[in-house]
């Protein structure tokens, strides 16, 4: 046996199993310097703001835990780059805030994001319940201003509740902010009921993108959002329950993750400035379908990005 002991743990490695400490193997820092440096993935761990099951306080966990089953592709199909040869990335770790308080939640979310978008990185954020993106809005566009917001989800989470905290009234307290443009943003996969005269929003709602293909719903996203700063945020019960059973709001009839992943790819050129994915919650999940699923749809953004330049 060597005496010569390697002493550093390695994380990005192929292994699919040793050292799943960070999404994708990257390293763990929260040094925005680094030399060469062009996204940052972070994760959120809260669930206060969820009406149905809890559990996506573990989703970030959950979704670097799945990404080790990607870790041994050096090239993803159908990319045709290999990304460590066009993108340089950390894993900033999770968001920490007083246990059981929202508003703190809040300020951190956003004090964290607006540090990374100021610094020039693009924020890859991994929840959480979708209440989160709400800051994260907040500190992107304190760097990007008003931004228009591709939205998949199953539900428009447009509702004037009363809560100060809750996950389905993000997207109608950030037009009243000022943060996103809503005649630049549309929704997709929306398959709940929403108050069709007062929504301002375009939806490609379930059907239609279940029924259009791939193509049609690119073109039409790309027509409403043109040359706008968008920010992309997914939420995984846009996909079906047979393709992400593990959420807290399921609902039948959405979108599978080939179509998703096709819409995706489609978006690469757009100005997109941030991504989240939200609400995938381990404990309801079967095989880690879910939080692979939210791994996959973090790392095909990862590659949108570096198909940038």
């Amino acid at each position: 046996m060597s005496d010569q002991i390697d002493k550093t743990v390695r994380l990005a490695d192929d292994s699919s199993y040793a050292n799943i400490f960070s999404f994708m193997g990257l390293p763990l820092s929260r040094d925005l310097d680094l030399a060469g440096l062009d996204a940052v993935v972070m994760g959120i761990p809260y669930d206060l703001g969820t009406s149905g099951r809890a559990g996506a306080r573990s989703g970030p966990n959950g979704i670097r835990q799945a990404s080790a089953n990607l870790r041994w592709e050096e090239q993803r199909w159908p990319w045709a780059f290999c990304l460590n040869d066009r993108l340089q990335a950390i894993d900033y770790g999770d968001v920490q805030y007083s246990s059981g308080d929202s508003s703190d939640m809040l300020q951190q979310v956003e004090m964290h994001a607006a540090r990374i978008v100021a610094a020039g990185k693009t924020l890859i954020s991994l929840g959480g319940d979708h209440f989160v993106t709400l800051p994260l809005l907040r500190g992107h566009a304190a760097t990007h201003g008003k931004l228009a917001l591709i939205h998949f989800d199953a539900h428009t989470d447009t509702y004037a509740q009363h809560q100060k905290y809750d996950h389905g009234s993000m997207f109608y307290r950030a037009p009243r902010e000022g943060l996103i443009d809503t005649e630049r943003s549309v929704q997709i996969g929306i398959r709940t009921d929403y108050d069709r005269d007062a929504h301002e929003f375009q939806v490609i709602n379930a059907d239609q993108a279940n029924e259009q293909t791939a193509q049609d719903i690119i073109a039409a996203i790309r027509a409403r959002v043109g040359d706008a700063p968008a920010y992309l945020t997914f939420d995984i019960d846009c996909l079906d329950p047979a393709f992400a059973p593990g959420t807290g709001t399921p609902v039948v009839g959405g979108l599978s993750t080939s179509k998703a992943l096709r819409i995706l790819r489609g978006l690469a050129d757009l100005n997109i400035v941030g991504f989240d994915v939200m609400e995938v919650s381990p404990a309801y999940d079967q095989s880690q379908l879910t939080a692979l699923a939210g791994a996959s749809l973090a790392l095909e953004f990862l590659y949108m990005r570096a198909s940038r330049g």
